[in-house]
């Protein structure tokens, strides 16, 4: 897998883990973990008045039981009242058949530190059984460990290295003609790119890749627009509304790094050249201060 690729995977990891909640984020890791140890992860599912048992899923080899909480927001109160019941109910139903009780959460940057403490109280009580928990880190080096037949399961086809090598006049016009259609703003804003965008914005490692990738492949679309100038205009304009459509809904600079991608690609997945001719096109509006934040200037500098 290719430097490209992998940020892709990184940050489409990323928004399915800030943006999948409930019974979702529940049946994206059941689909993670199966990929991750076929014949040996087992997905539990609610049955009749049983429910699931306080199971979410259950590894085998190592015997460990899974439960998952992925709330809109991490009350400390109701997370910890679930961990009670959910913790209760499995060493009621299960007891026999698992060393391991992890807690898979959706929280970013970690737990309250009530939600902490409850897990170590278990632990402590029911001692030699683990009482783990998996956050972020711990689901990213699952799903990184997958292989990209898998990954592109999970998340669709990813650009590659080669794909921009091979991306031509060609693929971009499928990518154009769609965004052309879209409602324009006003007031361009034609100042070059400062060198510290990037860093002004706070995009991520793996969206800076991608950025810079797309980069590499910018001057097809710059050659594009000499041809047609107009298009180039009304496109910014449309690229310009929708960022800050995003913006004023307090999107992460991410979340609005993937929203462009879909407002330039469209909803489906293409293939990895289709995506590649969105990044092109992402990059060079970026370069052209069309889109994200340019630096602040520097008190006392012109």
């Amino acid at each position: 897998m290719d430097s490209i690729a992998r940020s892709h995977y990184e940050t489409q990891l990323q928004l399915a883990f800030l943006q999948k909640r409930g019974e979702e984020f529940q049946s994206w890791f059941s689909s993670v973990m199966s990929k991750r140890y076929p014949a040996d992860f087992t997905p539990v599912i609610p049955w009749g008045s049983d429910g699931d048992r306080k199971n979410d899923g259950y590894l085998t080899s190592r015997r460990m039981i899974f439960q998952c909480s992925a709330p809109r927001e991490m009350i400390a109160a109701k997370c910890i009242a679930k961990i009670e019941a959910d913790f209760a109910g499995a060493v009621r139903h299960w007891r026999p058949h698992f060393d391991t009780w992890v807690l898979v959460h959706n929280s970013r940057d970690g737990l309250p530190p009530h939600v902490l403490d409850k897990l170590l109280q278990l632990r402590k009580a029911h001692a030699p059984l683990e009482v783990k928990q998996w956050g972020f880190e711990e689901l990213r080096q699952e799903v990184m460990a997958l292989s990209e037949e898998d990954l592109a399961s999970l998340f669709g086809p990813a650009p590659s290295v080669k794909s921009l090598v091979d991306l031509g006049m060609q693929d971009l016009a499928p990518v154009l003609d769609q965004i052309a259609r879209l409602p324009a703003l006003t007031d361009p804003d034609l100042r070059p790119v400062p060198a510290d965008k990037l860093s002004r914005n706070q995009l991520s490692d793996s969206v800076a890749t991608l950025l810079r990738a797309g980069m590499s492949r910018s001057d097809l679309v710059r050659h594009y627009f000499k041809l047609y100038p107009l298009l180039q205009d009304q496109l910014a304009e449309s690229f310009r509304r929708r960022y800050h459509e995003l913006r004023m809904q307090n999107q992460s600079p991410d979340d609005v790094f993937h929203h462009l991608q879909v407002f330039a690609g469209g909803e489906r997945i293409g293939s990895p050249t289709r995506q590649s001719a969105v990044l092109a096109v992402l990059a060079f509006f970026f370069e052209e201060c069309d889109i994200f934040l340019r630096p602040e200037p520097l008190v006392g500098v012109p």
